[in-house]
């Protein structure tokens, strides 16, 4: 878990819909790192893009200095999205199982609701500070080969961790700690 060299680095927890629960390893990191705060939302189940990304700026202008952001499915787009339209200094971001916004997805809303909801087009910008995408080859929201186009397209270091499904408490995901060994890397590069 979290040592002192690596608390004095703020942290920025993104959930997607739903908002990580208590045994997620987002959940996790947030009660193991002192300096860490989660990004709220008034409507974790009806994501618009626009207010998420809202939220994560507001997040950020808590801090007066650069963060880590951490982000999971649709919170991994939002820093994305984030990305695309600000410029609030960013030390790096961890980005897990990005929800594909733009394909056919079963059980979610279609590509053009999604697209109504502001997260399609995804940006496909190089980001302006480092990033590491992680995605699994059976995750029911990306096919591993849209998020290493994704990885690409942002400049990220892509890291196939094999069939995980969606990287969460469901596909048996509580403290994992071979997700915070990929924190600890853009931890170190920071220092």
């Amino acid at each position: 878990m979290a040592d002192e060299t690596q608390t004095s680095i703020p942290l920025i927890i993104v959930p997607g819909t739903g908002n990580s629960g208590p045994d997620h390893w987002q959940s996790h990191w947030e009660r193991a790192y002192a300096r860490t705060r989660r990004m709220m939302q008034d409507d974790w189940s009806n994501p618009f893009c626009a207010d998420w990304i809202e939220a994560l700026d507001h997040a950020l202008a808590e801090f007066h200095e650069p963060v880590l952001l951490i982000g999971h499915s649709a919170g991994t787009m939002t820093i994305i999205h984030w990305a695309a339209r600000h410029t609030r200094p960013v030390l790096g971001a961890l980005l897990v199982a990005p929800t594909d916004f733009e394909s056919e997805i079963e059980g979610f809303p279609s590509p053009d609701i999604m697209a109504d909801a502001g997260w399609a087009p995804i940006p496909r910008q190089r980001l302006l500070f480092p990033s590491i995408v992680v995605a699994s080859t059976n995750d029911p929201f990306v096919r591993i080969d849209r998020a290493e186009e994704f990885a690409r397209a942002w400049g990220s270091r892509f890291i196939n961790i094999g069939a995980k499904g969606h990287i969460n408490v469901d596909a048996g995901f509580g403290p994992w700690p071979e997700g915070e060994q990929l924190l600890k890397q853009l931890l170190i590069v920071q220092r």
